[in-house]
């Protein structure tokens, strides 16, 4: 009997590409089994080996991760998490953020659908703005892709409210309202018995007293802080709104009080006679460090130089364990508004004992580094010394002297003193240049205000050589510490930058190459190949957003006591030494300096070792807190100014592109506003991630990033530092998607009805 051969199989289908696999897990967070990728794209057969393969191989890059049997992208939703519930819009949805999430690492908080439960009786309720909720992530019903990246089911209500909202409030024949300083929070009713001493306009803050289902939630005033009518108001909403420590308690002013000048004794050695100066801003109140330079007279070092940088002994009157201490390490910086300071020391500290005043007998730390001909450092001894300032000069001051400009204070500060720094720094530059540090240029905005608080104009600083070198000297002293601390094995808190992760560097990767620019894949990351991008890109129309999607890339800088060195500086071992009057991490490598080298009996103490890791997160949190306010403010102070200027047109640049819409940064002012993609035009505009674009379904319209265009400004909330735009310009020509898929939901969006709250529009804090 003849056996009866089978016909071939039909060819399986291939297995799906690294796009179609990436975008897939992307838009289904909650289908990112292996089985579920495998059935979405109908791989069957031998196509199975080739997914697995490619599957390996994304996640050995890291543009993929594995959470148990999930596969996801690195940074996406966990499965299960705890939001907070932040606002209800006019049609009863509710949305919620994640408690815990990494802004610098992962962007903004996205904001989540919340499905609401049926409510049976005796059941839990709906959760209400404030509340907390314990969720797990789910796909999005459709039409709301443009509202939420993700839903949430409601496993548990957690009724945590939070305590503290900040906002204004408006009186009312029935008692009052609230209108949050968030963006993110609704208004708030106050009933005539919960709304204490506030008047209309003042700033409170008030704590949830009463959250229903239906209605506003109702608030209890806690503390009246002051009229928004006074010139610092502004200030005290980020101070607040960010628990930020302003007022010093009574025994640590006392403290500060009963301190007395350090004197010329011990191991302390008097170096006044050596002509150091100070260089800062010229509104500086306190001065941390003095700088000195000269030729090295060794004739073994031809062409070499001496540096010498004075910090403030700031370990001479803060001792470990005091209230002054403790205080400091609370606040964990000072942080700095353009109308005030919140010191991390007292005045008396701060601006008295430690600032190094011209002429006065001051305390210091001395760091003093020899340095070749070629700016490489030979050798560096430490010093605990009195000094006395030759001079306190300005950035602007010093630099005109150098250029051929010296006023009556410099003239006879040129040769002696200024010329030999400048030269010595000509050769610090010179081992810099060699050294290849992360060179970005990125020009911050400065805001000059007027007598009475309010904004009078928005300017970009000049960089000069005079802010390089004291910047290039303090980065010096701060390595020859790290150095010494680590070869005497003494505990201490690094500075770590670490480098890009892949996932990033793939994006940065795809996106260069829409501009014909690579970064190398192979071989060991350095800055310098970033700067050899940022060379390609300079002088042409993409410079700006080249620099500032390089700087996007890469990692956050922070404390730890563990060293894995610092990228962007190019550095193996740095440790935050010479600002320790502004900065707990400095204070804490001088006593570490003070306890290894026995300079004195007020080091590190004993034990200290197992709280370090601790103290690095605390002060860690500290800076991107202190960070996170400054920024608010600007950004509400430049809202405020621009609040009568509605109507007006602006020019441009699209500094940022989501789903959502464009972040346009206004030329000059720097200010950050949101065009929603729905105010685009009559398409339906998708992102194309690759491109940071957003693009026309069918008529290929688009706007990228790093495009200049002309805005209108239609709304502000200067409250929130938040500010809208309607697009004037056209986009640039491109290729139509033609995917149905948006087309169904651009039809879907027209049928929406208009009236919408601002928070649903689409804002951006200016």
């Amino acid at each position: 009997m003849v056996k009866k051969i089978r016909p071939p199989k039909a060819d399986s289908p291939p297995a799906p590409t690294r796009e179609a696999v990436l975008r897939f897990i992307a838009e289904h967070p909650t289908k990112g089994t292996k089985r579920d990728i495998a059935r979405a794209f109908d791989v069957t057969g031998d196509a199975r080996v080739e997914l697995k393969r490619l599957l390996k191989e994304l996640e050995g890059e890291g543009l993929i991760e594995r959470k148990h049997r999930r596969i996801a992208l690195p940074g996406a939703l966990p499965d299960v998490m705890v939001c907070e519930v932040i606002s209800r819009d006019a049609e009863g949805d509710i949305f919620a953020e994640p408690v815990k999430w990494d802004e610098e690492e992962n962007g903004p908080p996205p904001k989540l659908l919340v499905i609401v439960p049926k409510v049976k009786r005796g059941g839990d309720r709906v959760p209400g703005i404030g509340d907390r909720i314990l969720a797990r992530t789910s796909d999005l019903p459709r039409g709301y892709e443009h509202l939420a990246r993700a839903a949430l089911r409601v496993i548990k209500l957690l009724d945590r409210k939070p305590t503290g909202i900040v906002g204004v409030f408006k009186k009312t024949s029935g008692g009052g309202r609230i209108v949050p300083v968030s963006r993110k929070q609704d208004e708030m009713i106050v009933d005539p018995e919960h709304a204490g001493d506030a008047v209309d306009g003042d700033l409170v803050s008030v704590e949830v007293h009463r959250i229903g289902r239906y209605g506003l939630p109702s608030a209890k005033v806690r503390e009246v802080i002051g009229s928004m009518k006074s010139e610092r108001a502004v200030s005290m909403i980020a101070i607040h709104a960010n628990d930020i420590p302003y007022i010093f308690p009574q025994e640590v002013l006392a403290e500060a009080e009963q301190a007395k000048p350090a004197t010329l004794s011990g191991k302390r050695e008097d170096w006044r006679d050596l002509p150091l100066v100070t260089i800062d801003p010229p509104d500086a109140k306190d001065h941390d460090d003095a700088v000195h330079g000269m030729a090295d007279p060794d004739p073994a070092n031809v062409g070499g130089h001496i540096v010498t940088v004075a910090i403030a002994d700031v370990g001479a009157y803060v001792r470990p364990g005091t209230a002054l201490d403790k205080e400091a390490l609370k606040r964990g910086n000072s942080v700095y508004f353009p109308d005030r300071v919140i010191p991390m020391l007292p005045e008396r500290i701060s601006n008295d004992l430690c600032s190094l005043r011209e002429g006065e007998d001051r305390p210091a730390l001395a760091v003093r580094m020899i340095f070749d001909a070629d700016g490489h450092k030979k050798s560096h001894t430490f010093h605990r010394i009195m000094m006395r300032s030759a001079a306190k000069l300005a950035y602007t001051q010093a630099q005109s002297a150098i250029d051929g400009h010296p006023d009556e204070k410099t003239a006879p500060l040129l040769d002696p003193i200024l010329k030999p720094l400048w030269e010595a720094y000509a050769c610090l530059h010179r081992g810099r240049s060699a050294r290849e540090p992360l060179e970005l240029d990125l020009p911050e905005r400065k805001i000059v205000l007027k007598p009475d608080g309010t904004v009078d104009r928005v300017v970009i600083p000049e960089r000069l050589d005079a802010h390089k070198l004291i910047e290039e000297c303090m980065i010096q002293a701060n390595v020859a510490a790290a150095e010494t601390l680590e070869r005497l094995k003494s505990p201490l808190v690094y500075r770590i930058h670490d480098q890009p992760t892949l996932a990033k560097l793939e994006s940065l990767r795809e996106f260069l190459s829409t501009m014909d620019l690579k970064l190398a894949k192979q071989g060991n990351l350095r800055p310098g190949q970033f700067n050899t991008i940022l060379a390609k890109a300079a002088g042409s129309e993409n410079v700006h957003l080249v620099n500032e999607v390089v700087l996007r890339s890469q990692s956050q800088a922070e404390y730890h006591p563990v060293n894995i060195g610092h990228f962007g500086l190019n550095l193996r071992r740095y440790a935050h030494f010479t600002s320790p009057i502004r900065r707990y991490a400095d204070l804490i490598v001088h006593r570490a300096l003070i306890r290894a080298l026995k300079l004195g009996d007020d080091g590190l103490p004993d034990g200290i070792e197992e709280r370090l890791e601790r103290i690095a997160a605390d002060i860690s949190a500290c800076e991107r807190r202190a960070m996170v306010a400054e920024r608010e403010t600007i950004d509400r102070l430049v809202a405020e100014w621009l609040s009568d200027q509605i109507g007006g047109t602006f020019r441009g640049r699209i500094a940022g592109v989501t789903k959502a819409g464009l972040f346009v940064k206004l030329e000059g002012s720097g200010a950050d506003g949101f065009v929603p993609a729905s105010t685009l035009g009559a398409d339906f505009y998708a992102y194309d991630e690759p491109s940071r674009a957003l693009i026309g379904n069918r008529s290929g319209e688009t706007f990228r990033m790093g495009d200049v265009v002309d805005v209108k400004l239609v709304e502000v909330a200067p409250l929130a530092g938040a500010l809208r735009f309607e697009m004037l310009s056209n986009g640039r020509k491109g290729k139509p998607i033609g995917n149905q898929r948006f087309a169904k939901r651009a039809e879907r969006r027209a049928k929406t009805p208009p009236g919408r709250s601002p928070k649903t529009r689409g804002w951006a804090r200016g």
